[in-house]
């Protein structure tokens, strides 16, 4: 009988059952991954196996991240009897069949297995090695596998390090002497294909229960293996508020709570990751999984199993890697840096190598200095401690960016990525095709998150490149093509019809371009005046707002759950339906990038975006529907227009193209209308 692939969906139990089984089978090589994780990648269409008479001979169990065009394979098996009929390699070709609009395949092996030579024929390259997190500090080889699609887009995507600290019981699972009942399933969070998504790490709490163990050679052993994860010193005084917060809460919501020294270690943990500016707590203990809701609502501390993390790694860091609903109402202000207080700053800014305190300061000063006219900006937070620092200038076509900074803070990564596209804009509006950050020490958080906005390596620098075009996949690359010969690195050829996928990372890599003639669709969105000015100031409130960093960056809209046709990704124009006023409003202004859809309870939806802001709960219990769940649409990179469209030019421009135009309603628009609207609210005369 043939071997056939077969894409195994949640309710072939029987399938995923056996490879459940297979993997077991080989947890020495694989690594520990528990039976949930297989039913949701079986949902997520992650799940692949290789079937002969009704028996799974191997299986392929990998990731589809939606912020990433990569896919992320996390085991391939095949059972040892059936090796050397080339199942691996089918199971590969399957996935890449399957799934040909993503940019490849990333794996990761350890080096110690010697499979190197399996990696190669399967057409895999090396990409790279990390240090794993086992109790041998293992080195895992990475292995890239390119689907054809550009390499440059590959070189792009990045993978930002959802950080999540353990409590004792996880911690000893992983690291302690005794092999402790059930604690699979925390070393699951040491799989090879974790290595580079999730750290580990640990709060003076964890410090603090090592010490009290009574058994002199666990708590050495224990003491010496917390050198693998990473060390958490929150503020004290700010730990013990947050603690008697927690405490209070606690006990009003669970009367029957025994306030004993147990209870208060456990909330000690909670109040440490809150403070150290974490989300997710790892835990086995069931007594801190009591507590999740009031660890949530007091302290924004996401309390979940360890299979939980493995589950929801990305959505996790998602959440907590960029959260600018925390800035709200924290007053940032942002001016220039004034001449005389470059001294002062040293303190505030990391510093490395060659670049100490003394060298960074004078590298300030000489911005003041030349013929350069350099912008220095500071961001300060509410108590008016320096938080971020860039400058800047126009170099001909070329914004250079010498310095870019970002200070020790809870939301310092939301600060980075929120500053990545303040440049991007910044190049746009200046006219400049390439963005070069000249700086030799930029941030790590900055660093970490550049590949996800294009930026790449060149000549030790990062580069990105601005494609200010809204057309056809060949005029996008003529220019595109230009400016990466300039830079002499490889061209990228576009191609018309290109999946939608490839045309949603070109055009957050070479933003603000758009790729008209590929398979990305878009939608018009018709929302109301109330909360076009919450999510985009436009119209205007007539007092000014405060400045809230991350709006215009990644946010969510919720409406009716109506489904109207839409796909993920896609762009969406947005249509303010109504005026504050007769005779305003009923203009198209501006643009964004559809990130995900998703239909569920108002409660769910706003515990999954609520680190977005701007919507309460009662709102998105508004938009639900008779069925009692709603929509919520999480979009990114706002563009509002320089120039509304009014209804009056958007009707003729439809009329022009001789298509039909809904605004009742979210609807399916054409390529061609996009484009146009785009064009028109960017019409300089």
């Amino acid at each position: 009988m043939a071997i056939k692939l077969v894409s195994v969906s949640p309710v072939q139990d029987e399938l995923i059952g056996k490879a459940i089984a297979q993997g077991d089978r080989y947890t020495r090589t694989l690594g520990l991954l528990t039976p949930p994780a297989y039913r949701k990648a079986a949902e997520d269409g992650g799940l692949l196996a290789a079937v002969e008479a009704d028996e799974v001979l191997g299986y392929a169990l990998f990731g589809l991240p939606k912020r990433s065009a990569r896919i992320r394979l996390a085991h391939l098996c095949v059972a040892e009897e059936q090796r050397g009929r080339g199942i691996a390699r089918r199971l590969v070709e399957g996935i890449a069949e399957r799934y040909p609009e993503r940019l490849g395949i990333k794996a990761k092996c350890r080096r110690d297995y010697n499979l190197s030579g399996m990696w190669r024929s399967l057409g895999f390259v090396p990409d790279g090695e990390v240090r794993g997190r086992g109790r041998d500090g293992e080195i895992l080889d990475g292995w890239w596998l390119d689907l054809g699609h550009p390499d440059l887009f590959a070189e792009m995507e990045s993978d930002a390090l959802l950080v999540v600290t353990v409590d004792h019981r996880v911690f000893a699972d992983l690291r302690g002497l005794a092999d402790m009942a059930d604690a699979d399933e925390s070393r699951a969070l040491e799989a090879g294909w974790m290595a580079d998504l999730v750290e580990l790490a640990y709060t003076p709490q964890l410090v603090h229960e090592i010490r009290d163990l009574p058994d002199t050679a666990e708590r050495q052993h224990q003491r010496v293996a917390l050198t693998g994860l990473r060390k958490l010193s929150p503020d004290l005084a700010a730990v013990d508020e947050r603690s008697r917060e927690l405490l209070r809460a606690a006990t009003q919501a669970m009367p029957d709570l025994t306030v004993d020294a147990g209870l208060q270690f456990r909330l000690r943990y909670v109040a440490e990751t809150s403070c150290a500016g974490l989300q997710v707590l790892a835990t086995r203990d069931p007594l801190l999984s009591r507590l999740a809701d009031v660890a949530w609502e007091v302290a924004r501390v996401r309390v979940v199993s360890p299979s939980t993390v493995t589950l929801h790694v990305d959505e996790l860091r998602q959440a907590q890697v960029y959260r600018p609903a925390d800035l709200m109402g924290t007053e940032f202000r942002s001016g220039e840096v004034a001449p005389g207080v470059e001294d002062e700053l040293v303190a505030f800014f990391h510093q490395s190598g060659g670049d100490d305190g003394a060298a960074f300061a004078e590298r300030l000063r000489s911005l003041n200095e030349g013929g350069v006219a350099w912008r220095r900006e500071l961001l300060r937070d509410g108590q008016g401690r320096p938080v971020a620092l860039y400058a800047w200038a126009l170099d001909g076509r070329t914004l250079v960016v010498p310095v870019l900074r970002t200070a020790g803070h809870p939301l310092e990564q939301t600060l980075a990525r929120q500053l990545l596209f303040l440049i991007k804009r910044l190049g746009r509006d200046c006219g400049a095709e390439i963005i070069r950050i000249i700086d030799p020490y930029p941030s790590e958080s900055a660093r970490s998150a550049a590949g996800d906005d294009g930026f790449f390596e060149h000549d030790g620098r990062l580069v990105a490149l601005l494609v200010n075009v809204c057309g056809r996949a060949a005029e996008v690359e003529a220019v595109a093509g230009g400016l990466a010969r300039e830079l002499t690195v490889d061209t990228t050829e576009l191609r018309a019809g290109m999946p939608a996928e490839l045309a949603a990372v070109v055009e957050r890599a070479w933003w603000p371009a758009k790729v008209i003639d590929s398979k990305l669709p878009s939608f018009l969105v018709p929302i109301k005046p109330r909360w076009s000015t919450e999510l985009f100031n436009v119209p205007a409130m007539l007092i000014p707002r405060s400045d809230v960093l991350g709006i215009s960056r990644e946010h969510v809209y919720y409406r009716s759950s109506g489904r109207r046709g839409e796909s993920v990704p896609a762009r969406l124009l947005w249509y303010v339906s109504e005026g504050n006023s007769p005779g305003e409003g009923q203009m198209v202004v501006g643009s964004s990038r559809l990130d995900e859809v998703l239909i569920d309870t108002p409660d769910t939806l706003f515990s999954k975006f609520e680190h977005l802001g701007v919507y309460g709960r009662a709102e998105v219990q508004e938009a639900a529907d008779a069925s009692g769940r709603a929509m919520a649409l999480r979009f990114s990179d706002t563009e509002i227009f320089p120039k509304s469209v009014t209804l009056r030019r958007l009707t003729s421009l439809t009329k022009g193209l001789g298509l039909p135009l809904s605004l009742i309603s979210l609807s399916k628009i054409s390529s061609e209308l996009f484009q146009a609207v785009y064009e028109e609210g960017h019409r300089t005369t």
